[in-house]
């Protein structure tokens, strides 16, 4: 893998080449604590931003407007990090991410501070795709999962932390550090990029008029961006800013897949689409893509519903619900972690299936609990989910990335992060709509858990509202239980038992 892997020379590792490798990781590690940082550190200082900027009505977009820039971006960078080197990509994504949160650090108003999120998301889509990517690139398959373990871990703790970090510094210091914060973390990243990432040189055309000269689909690009915002933004603000089957939202949706049909005549002319063909043609691909695709829906059950289940049914405080919610980082790590142990008897689709076949358990166990119950019995089922994930995730990463050369890994890896974020995307709004529903209809009228749980919270509800809300919970945990028996069966059905890896 170039200057950037050990040499190895007489038998032994020469230890220049270990080191630069180790400063790369490092590098690796803090792009991606970036990225899980800014995901989730704005949350709980939203009272004091509102309080200074004012904008309550649109502050919502603060989180929407960045993950949708990563998201649509990330089959961009994808296949931009294949034509011209991982490197680049980082770096200038980097740079954007920086800029973003400088911007973001003077924001002037509501609006302003919303556009410079979105800058921030246009580089945060770099650093998710092309760190991963860069991690497949830099270890052998046997040594893949210590890099990944350690990126899962990376992420979990920076997710969990995030919204701890982003309200001591709110109370304690200003809310603008929240994003000043990021620039010497950054820059320390990319003082370790440029200096001792050295990607290996690849072979160039004799024929400098050779149709094999690096060539940017644009076109394309700008295609699956605009598809993609226009279908997520219908997403993210249905049956919030507007109800499902009003104007906007239809427009929107019909103005989507107006584009989507763009998209497939742009990418079918292309002579190097962004979104080529084969990342659906190949059945492994395909059929990690559709069932990461199901893993991001079922996720949005515990990481969005949990913490309102802890606060409003069990009675617990806003930190111990956290704590109820974290606990699934810590074994969803360990066994990924401990994964490459299972699947090198059994193969990576087999393992993958005994993860998600026992999520799938896991999550029809949590309708069953106990009203009101106690806290121990959701945390034990955390517990077990995670233990279960971790099985599924990792080893279906790796194995893909595993059946595919440099040259297409930057876009099998985006396609398959693209899918797990668009299928959060989709479940925030379709299991928020059945909790809704559920909620409508055991109080007898129209509700919504937000306003349902302020009144909970405020001491001006019945207990019979308590019960709606758990019932709520409930059927959001059997929408995700359906999403992991739909993963398990497009695994099953489509994924070939062993995913044929290329040699190395």
């Amino acid at each position: 893998m170039g200057r950037t892997t050990p040499a190895i020379r007489g038998g032994t590792v020469r230890r220049r080449d270990t080191g630069r490798r180790g400063a790369v990781v490092a590098a690796l590690m803090l792009a991606m604590a970036l990225a899980a940082l800014d995901a989730t550190i704005v949350s709980t200082a939203v009272p004091q931003i509102v309080g200074d900027l004012g904008g309550f009505s649109v502050f919502s977009w603060l989180f929407s407007g960045y993950l949708l820039a990563v998201t649509v971006t990330l089959p961009v960078y994808g296949k931009l990090s294949d034509t011209f080197g991982r490197k680049p990509v980082l770096v200038a994504g980097a740079a954007v991410f920086l800029l973003g949160s400088l911007l973001c650090a003077g924001a002037w108003n509501m609006a302003a501070l919303i556009a410079f999120r979105i800058v921030q998301g246009l580089g945060g889509g770099a650093l998710q795709g092309t760190v991963q990517t860069l991690a497949a690139d830099l270890y052998p398959l046997a040594e893949r999962p210590k890099i990944q373990s350690k990126l899962s871990t990376v992420w979990a703790v920076s997710a969990v932390a995030g919204p701890g970090l982003g309200g001591v510094l709110a109370a304690y210091a200003d809310w603008r550090w929240i994003f000043l914060v990021n620039l010497p973390i950054g820059c320390a990243a990319l003082w370790l990029i440029v200096r001792h990432l050295h990607e290996p040189e690849r072979e160039t055309p004799q024929n400098p008029d050779s149709t094999a000269r690096a060539r940017v689909d644009w076109a394309g690009a700008l295609a699956v961006f605009a598809c993609g915002g226009v279908l997520l933004t219908a997403l993210v603000q249905g049956g919030v800013a507007w109800a499902w089957l009003s104007a906007p939202s239809l427009a929107l949706f019909g103005t989507g897949l107006a584009l989507a049909g763009v998209v497939v005549w742009v990418e079918r002319r292309a002579t190097e689409p962004i979104i080529p063909g084969w990342v659906w043609r190949r059945r492994t691909i395909a059929a990690v893509n559709l069932a990461l695709g199901a893993l991001g829906l079922l996720m949005v059950a515990p990481s969005v519903f949990l913490p309102t289940y802890a606060q409003s049914v069990l009675g617990l405080g806003p930190a111990a619900a956290g704590l109820v919610l974290c606990v699934w980082t810590l074994t969803w790590s360990g066994s990924a972690a401990l994964s490459q142990h299972v699947y090198r008897r059994i193969g990576f689709r087999d393992t993958a299936l005994l993860g998600i076949g026992l999520g799938a358990l896991i999550l029809l166990a949590f309708p069953l609990l106990p009203y009101p119950g106690s806290w121990w019995q959701p945390m034990l089922l955390m517990l077990l989910l995670g233990g279960a994930l971790g099985l599924f995730q990792l080893p279906l990463i790796i194995g893909v990335q595993s059946t595919v050369g440099w040259s297409e890994r930057g876009t099998t890896t985006a396609s398959v992060l693209f899918c797990r974020q668009t299928g959060q995307t989709v479940g925030a709004s379709v299991f928020g709509a059945v909790a809704n529903g559920v909620l409508a209809a055991r109080l007898g009228g129209a509700g919504d858990l937000e306003s349902v749980t302020r009144a909970l919270a405020a001491g001006t509800a019945p207990e019979a509202t308590r019960r709606a809300i758990a019932d709520a919970v409930h059927a959001v945990y059997l929408g995700a239980a359906g999403a992991a028996a739909l993963a398990f069966v497009v695994l099953l059905v489509v994924a070939p038992r062993r995913f044929p890896v290329r040699q190395e």
